[in-house]
């Protein structure tokens, strides 16, 4: 089934907002230590994220706690910003590199270290979700292909309001839809997959990084469902374009393929 537009904010007023990606990567990985150095056609996996970001938004920063990543960083030519060992989080890790970077910032995309298939047009929607004056958080919903990828839990589902803010993240298959055959499900809804980036404003991520966590969250392990129970409205954009992580040393292999057969429309 197609997803229907989710409706578009209409701002009254131009307001030029100053959007600065933070991309936190740290080198340990129980799956694929070191990841972020990893080569990827010839460049480090963080070099093609960095690259990405860096041509879209105002600015771009690494946020990392390794002397090594520190150092590949500054090699291509990137900017970089060490912050402490101890973070819970990536977004705790953002929050700290935010008050170590020089300007006022109204917008802090988080884009993740571990993607260096991210599309421009994907970053570019979500900085559009702050167009609506509402958005607090904003991250990329994608439509599921077949009811394979609905039912994987590693596959975060999403469903929004008319308006295309988060109702609730799972990863259950959600909703539940009656009285039709599991095969037929993705015929009759429009499940949506949650993709991995997010972008907050300044003073937002100031705030969620100083909330506990949350029953939902624990019982989810989503970190986004500590912001949704303590109020906080998640605008959700919408992609048409699949990404390949990079979680695991045959990830990267898959990557090398993808990246040979699309060299020249990335």
């Amino acid at each position: 089934m197609r997803c229907q537009k989710i409706q578009k904010h209409k701002p009254k007023h131009i307001t030029v907002m100053r959007f600065v990606a933070i991309i936190p990567a740290r080198y340990a990985s129980t799956r694929f230590p070191g990841k972020p150095l990893a080569i990827l056609g010839g460049k480090p996996v963080i070099e093609h994220v960095y690259r990405k970001a860096a041509e879209v938004l105002d600015d771009a920063y690494v946020a990392t706690d390794d002397s090594r990543i520190e150092e590949a960083v500054k090699a291509f030519g990137g900017k970089v910003i060490m912050t402490g060992a101890n973070h819970k989080s990536g977004t705790d890790r953002i929050a700290e590199a935010l008050g170590k970077i020089e300007g006022q910032w109204d917008v802090v995309v988080n884009v993740q270290g571990d993607e260096p298939f991210i599309h421009r047009s994907q970053i570019e929607e979500v900085c559009r979700c702050f167009d609506d004056p509402d958005t607090q958080i904003a991250t990329l919903g994608k439509p599921f292909a077949d009811m394979e990828g609905v039912l994987n839990p590693n596959s975060p589902k999403i469903v929004t309001d008319n308006r295309g803010y988060a109702m609730y993240f799972s990863r259950s298959p959600i909703p539940y839809v009656r009285g039709k055959e599991q095969a037929e499900w993705t015929d009759n809804f429009c499940f949506l997959k949650h993709l991995g980036i997010y972008a907050y404003r300044s003073e937002v991520l100031k705030e969620i990084t100083k909330l506990g966590q949350s029953p939902l969250e624990i019982a989810e392990s989503l970190e986004q469902l500590r912001w949704l129970q303590n109020g906080y409205k998640i605008k959700v954009g919408l992609t048409d374009v699949e990404t390949i992580g990079i979680d695991t040393p045959e990830d990267l292999r898959k990557a090398e393929i993808f990246l040979s057969q699309h060299a020249n429309g990335l």
